[in-house]
């Protein structure tokens, strides 16, 4: 498995952003759909993964700057053909260890309410993400659970 750096130009890159948003329509309202779509990705204050097993995309993620010490994890997708094959908690692994090196003191992130993203909020609950108010530009939604976690810096004095 490699995790790398990605430019958002491949076709299973694409393929893979495409799904994920169809899937943000079906189960959210818009007012509280809350992914990125691919030119929003490519914002400089947000860096974007991809996960290959061999030359095959198995999800991708990304972090977006909000603070100097706080960033938000954006776009979290596995591919169908990797469900429960842990994709998700290397990648979450790796941006939490990479949040680490870069002084991060907190990530946070938004997910939906609903049954669809229960899989997703026991994954960061997993490791150690809690619930939390709305941060950044959010707003209360019934739709959002919104969740958080402390992590300290390897850079110590």
């Amino acid at each position: 498995m490699r995790i790398e750096v990605d430019d958002l130009s491949s076709a299973d890159v694409v393929d893979l952003l495409s799904e994920h948003l169809k899937d943000m329509e079906s189960t959210s309202p818009p007012e509280s759909r809350h992914a990125l779509d691919l030119n929003e990705l490519k914002d400089p204050s947000i860096t974007f993964w991809c996960v290959r097993y061999d030359d095959l995309l198995a999800g991708c993620g990304a972090l977006k700057f909000l603070t100097k010490t706080h960033a938000e994890i954006k776009s979290m997708r596995t591919s169908s053909k990797y469900t429960r094959e842990g994709v998700g908690s290397k990648l979450l692994e790796f941006m939490i260890s990479y949040a680490e090196g870069k002084g991060y003191k907190r990530l946070s992130l938004e997910t939906g309410s609903m049954e669809y993203f229960k899989p997703a909020r026991g994954l960061y609950s997993k490791y150690g993400f809690r619930e939390c108010p709305p941060f950044s530009s959010y707003k209360k939604d019934p739709n959002s659970v919104f969740m958080t976690l402390s992590i300290e810096s390897k850079e110590k004095a």
